[in-house]
């Protein structure tokens, strides 16, 4: 149920009965506190300056169409003025319990199934030859996050995994390949070593310089030893890379994996294309697109090379393939990008040509979610001591070490399996959830202390809030009998801590639409948070099993279930494990 889109439409109806006919959206947001209503409406005083009238007399106008609208007194027990012009809403007591009790026995959990749109989402994207690091880790659990919040809605999403597959690199490994005394099976690690070998042998020594080029045009002509050569390389690192996901539990997969050389054949016939219609200019040997809106130093249109003058192409190229290819090809409603800021130019320059082609029209948006980079406490990139790039195999094991630590001194009585499994979900929870709970615009600082924590906005916490309603229901059940299957007619509430625990449960839906659409998972961890917080508060506030009326322990069962139901599915739609004791 999103309660906020309701209420909106009524603010909407309510404008119309007055009289007041306007195409400005009305805003609707939960109340910080509990004297200013359940939502209140802020859209008034904007409203008030575009008809001339006062928004402290407007919203008292439209406060009194709510109340004298029968649809409206379903929902609300009252609606009330304020200065400077809000209106604070009030929901009725019955349709709160009405719908919780919806939820409690909906398998979605009151969450409507929306309109299917086909998104397309790019993350993670490694490059080959190269282990993954901590520089991927955003990309990947972000992107995940936003894939299974836009699936739970009931949208069909694909996945794409746009590996760095391609390109002069290439040629150089192939090269030292060739020449290795061991051409057998190589390791991911080894591979790493690898690559810095061939690097410096391509920069120190001409003669395996000319080698190696002359292997990447081998390459793109489609030379069968050197393409057998570079599949390997290419298979060894997606290996590897899977385990890493396997461990993480992102949901990408080796169906997945779309590399740049997916396009490669695309790029010809999209550069004679731009050439024909006047987009793209020569230079020389060079295909140029100048774009008006962006401008170098001097004030002139910057040119973005689709062609270079040996016939090569750039990553720009390929990106505006992936941009066609998506729509033309996949048919994609809406085309998310999860690559980091310093990307923004590039995508947007790109974007710029996809547009003026006409490759994908303008009702189809490209979104680029950008996010910030990993600090040390320092405030500096996340690096080793060495001041080397942290792997990510090393950060996620070292963060199941130190889970394992916590658990075991905490829970020195749990059995060796059990004590292994449960340092694995609340280490990886707690490097997951410690990333996705900041805003991804910007950078932050990565704490060990802080994301193992049992306290605050941290994995640790919520997957606790979890066990322990997991917990209650178990003895619940060997004391009052098995849970009802159905909760309706069993809620009602005592205590205010009730109500408000069950108006926070009803905030899933647009909790999750506001994820979907802004592609902000930390929106649903402060939301986890404070459902979890509250709940600590109801169960600390009110007896659930040594209450002395049965009716009143069901009802209080039943907002705990919900609760864990709820909790449990929106760190799934994080991708974070859910265990059922700590």
């Amino acid at each position: 149920m999103d309660i906020k889109k309701l209420l909106a439409q009524q603010v909407q109806e309510a404008l119309t009965d007055i009289q007041l006919i306007t195409d400005k959206p009305v805003t609707v947001r939960p109340a910080v506190r509990p004297e200013f209503g359940d939502y209140q409406v802020d859209s008034m005083m904007a409203l008030g300056k575009l008809c001339g009238e006062n928004p402290l007399v407007l919203a008292a106008r439209v406060a009194d169409a709510l109340m004298n609208n029968s649809h409206s007194r379903t929902m609300l027990a009252r609606a009330e003025a304020v200065a400077p012009g809000f209106i604070n809403l009030f929901l009725r007591d019955e349709w709160i319990i009405d719908l919780t009790g919806q939820a409690a026995n909906d398998e979605r959990l009151g969450v409507a199934r929306q309109n299917v749109q086909h998104i397309v989402v790019d993350y993670s994207s490694p490059n080959v030859a190269k282990e993954m690091h901590v520089g991927h880790l955003r990309s990947t659990i972000i992107g995940d996050a936003s894939v299974r919040t836009l699936e739970f809605l009931g949208h069909r999403v694909t996945r794409v995994n746009h590996i760095g597959d391609w390109g002069t690199q290439f040629g150089m490994l192939i090269a030292c390949l060739e020449i290795a005394e061991n051409q057998g099976y190589i390791s991911l690690s080894d591979l790493e070593g690898f690559y810095r070998a061939a690097k410096k042998r391509y920069d120190d020594d001409p003669g395996f310089a000319r080698k190696a080029r002359a292997y990447v045009v081998k390459l793109q002509q489609g030379d069968a030893w050197c393409r057998e050569m570079w599949r390997k390389l290419v298979d060894i690192s997606m290996t590897q890379n899977q385990q890493n996901y396997d461990r993480l539990g992102v949901s990408l997969s080796k169906d997945d994996i779309r590399g740049e050389s997916f396009y490669n054949e695309m790029l010809p016939e999209i550069v004679d294309d731009l050439l024909a219609r006047g987009i793209a200019t020569m230079d020389g040997e060079t295909a140029i697109v100048y774009l008006d809106n962006y401008r170098n130093k001097q004030g002139d249109p910057m040119g973005v090379i689709v062609r270079k003058q040996d016939g090569g192409y750039l990553y720009t190229t390929t990106d505006i393939a992936c941009a066609k290819y998506r729509y033309q090809q996949l048919h994609a409603d809406r085309i998310l990008y999860y690559i980091d800021a310093r990307q923004h130019q590039h995508l947007m320059m790109a974007w710029e040509i996809v547009r003026r082609a006409g490759y994908v029209p303008e009702q189809v948006t490209l979104e680029h979610h950008k996010f910030g980079m990993m600090l040390d406490k320092t405030g500096k990139p996340f690096k080793t001591r060495e001041g080397g790039t942290i792997r990510l195999a090393e950060l996620l094991e070292e963060a199941v070490t130190r889970a394992h630590k916590l658990v075991s001194e905490k829970s020195p009585q749990l059995a060796a399996g059990e004590l292994e499994t449960l340092a694995e979900m609340i280490g990886i929870g707690a490097v997951k959830y410690a990333d996705l709970s900041k805003n991804r615009t910007t950078d932050y600082v990565f704490d060990w202390d802080t994301m193992l924590s049992f306290e605050g906005n941290t994995a640790p916490y919520i997957q606790y809030a979890c066990a322990r309603i997991t917990s209650l229901l178990r003895k619940a059940t060997a004391t009052e009998g098995p849970l009802p299957e159905t909760f309706s007619g069993t809620l009602s509430f005592s205590t205010e801590t009730e109500r408000a625990l069950a108006v926070k449960l009803l905030q899933f839906e647009e909790t999750l639409l506001a994820v979907a659409k802004e592609g902000m998972p930390n929106i649903m961890c402060h939301y986890l948070f404070e459902l979890a917080s509250m709940f600590s508060g109801f169960y600390a506030s009110s007896p659930v099993l040594t209450h002395q009326e049965r009716s009143r322990r069901q009802s209080r069962l039943a907002l705990c279930a919900l609760t864990g139901k709820v909790l449990s599915t929106g760190l799934e739609t994080l991708g974070i494990r859910v265990p059922e004791r700590m």
